[in-house]
């Protein structure tokens, strides 16, 4: 039986925020969003609830490269924090972290609420450290009240805004499956696109409580059936795509950790610098874009 490897040092250290590098750059404009905002209100609130994850800096020792957790670490250094947890990563290679997931998604946000209550903890003090009201923190906790857990698996990912959720509520639990997929082939995850759908659903797909004579405007039949078809078109065309999706981001990820792994060389980049700067231009700002690709705001 093979042992299971560790990607991580077991025991988590205090290291001093100077001695930590990041190895992605974080864009001015992250820094007066709400949701960097909230960062900082939960640190000052509750501390750090997961570490950064780092790997020791090569000929520099003491020092770390930063691989997760660039936006806490700008709010500890905005809270005047002098050092932060840490777990020491066994690769240096930050591409093994799953960029593309956002911690903070409604459906996480769900649970971290419904967590926080069951240990006792007052709506109010959850309130006061995620930097909203006490009637957003009720929401949170009953966000997934009447919403099929085939739905919660497909979204746990995703960013969906609340509303999305009230509207699939409307639905019967067959129809919430079929109307993510939708959003998912089209990649649209917005309150407008579920809107759309409800008001295409027929009446036995929508829940007990929700008449069909409430939904404006009225659609007929013959139109409901067009966009059906056009629905399952789009299915096709983007399980299509998805099917060569992953061969495709392996094997730029892939790329990328090498670039970046080249560039780290201080002869390579020397020489690059004085005898290729566009072309050491592109390659930084190509790595930089797919490091940041659709997930500026959630560079946690």
């Amino acid at each position: 039986m093979t042992s299971v490897l560790h990607g991580f040092e077991r025991k988590m250290v205090e290291v001093p925020i100077d001695h930590i590098v990041p190895t992605v750059p974080v864009l001015a404009k992250i820094l007066i969003t709400p949701k960097f905002k909230t960062i900082v209100a939960s640190i000052r609130e509750i501390g750090i609830i997961e570490p950064l994850a780092v790997h020791p800096r090569k000929g520099a020792p003491g020092y770390y490269d930063l691989l997760d957790g660039h936006l806490r670490i700008e709010a500890l250094k905005q809270l005047g924090e002098m050092s932060a947890p840490c777990m020491i990563s066994l690769d240096d290679e930050g591409f093994t972290f799953n960029r593309h997931l956002n911690r903070t998604t409604a459906i996480q946000e769900h649970k971290m609420v419904r967590a926080s209550l069951a240990t006792g903890t007052p709506e109010a003090s959850i309130a006061a450290a995620l930097n909203m009201d006490v009637k957003r923190i009720r929401e949170k906790a009953h966000l997934l009240d009447n919403i099929a857990p085939e739905v919660v698996s497909l979204l746990k990912d995703r960013h969906v805004i609340g509303k999305v959720f009230s509207i699939l509520k409307k639905m019967k639990p067959i129809r919430q499956i079929e109307a993510v997929e939708m959003m998912i082939a089209a990649n649209r995850f917005t309150a407008t696109y579920a809107s759309m759908i409800l008001i295409t659903t027929r009446p036995e797909g929508l829940s007990a409580a929700e008449s069909k004579k409430k939904l404006e405007p009225e659609v007929s039949l013959e139109n409901i059936a067009r966009m059906e078809r056009e629905m399952e078109r789009l299915h096709q065309d983007y399980q299509a795509v998805e099917d060569g999706m992953g061969d495709t981001m392996l094997s730029l990820v892939v790329a990328k950790g090498f670039i970046t792994r080249l560039l780290r060389n201080e002869n390579i980049f020397k020489y690059l610098s004085r005898n290729h700067a566009d072309l050491l231009v592109s390659l930084t700002t190509t790595t930089e874009a797919i490091a940041q690709d659709n997930r500026t705001p959630e560079l946690e």
